[in-house]
């Protein structure tokens, strides 16, 4: 792989191939040209060229690419071939939708422990994870490896939660929570925030 610092613009589209490339597979579709993706996700093919190019060359001219090689190429490179515990914090609504959704997932990508503060959640069972205090996150959190925290809590709590996965040792959050958490340079954050997203559609209405 090439030791070029790649945009977040390239590593977000990865994603997006692999889970087309999923649905080929499962149609025993062997191999797909760059046209045949950038015709189906709306995407330049040059630009789905480039974006693969970082990484190496997976693709045979006038052949396109191997559907199931190029599968394990961009898990390998999303690290998705390694197990990925993830830890959620909010057994609210939204919580328990996302550890639901959890059992449908066949990545290695999986929500290990859930935690709440509110003592009417704690000892709950979603998806076959106990709820368990906030309290026990970094004792959990170490023990079970957790390397990815999901934040799904009220926004005046969501600071004091990412404050508790960085002393857990967390490396990477995902904040559905509708403020900006900030967090030590090393520790990377996604924000997921859907009324920021509605708001933004809302420009493109007649």
């Amino acid at each position: 792989m090439k030791t070029m610092k790649i945009s977040e613009a390239v590593v977000r589209r990865l994603p997006v191939y692999l889970r087309f490339l999923n649905e080929l597979s499962k149609k025993n579709v062997q191999t797909v040209s760059s046209q045949d993706l950038g015709q189906k996700l709306d995407l330049n093919p040059a630009q789905i060229r480039k974006d693969l190019a970082y990484f190496g060359e997976f693709g045979k001219k006038g052949i396109g690419y191997d559907v199931d090689y190029l599968i394990e190429k961009i898990r390998q490179i999303l690290k998705l071939d390694k197990i990925i515990p993830v830890a959620l914090v909010g057994a609210g609504n939204l919580g328990r939708a996302l550890c639901n959704y959890n059992a449908y997932l066949k990545d290695n990508m999986k929500i290990v422990a859930v935690f709440d503060s509110h003592g009417s959640k704690i000892g709950d069972t979603i998806n076959n994870l106990k709820v368990k205090p906030t309290g026990e996150m970094k004792a959990i959190i170490q023990e079970q490896k957790v390397r990815i925290g999901i934040i799904t809590v009220p926004a005046a709590e969501a600071q004091h939660v990412a404050n508790q996965f960085v002393e857990a040792g967390v490396e990477a959050i995902l904040n559905f929570a509708p403020m900006i958490i900030k967090v030590p340079a090393e520790v990377r954050v996604h924000h997921a925030d859907f009324t920021t997203e509605l708001q933004s559609l809302a420009y493109y209405l007649d």
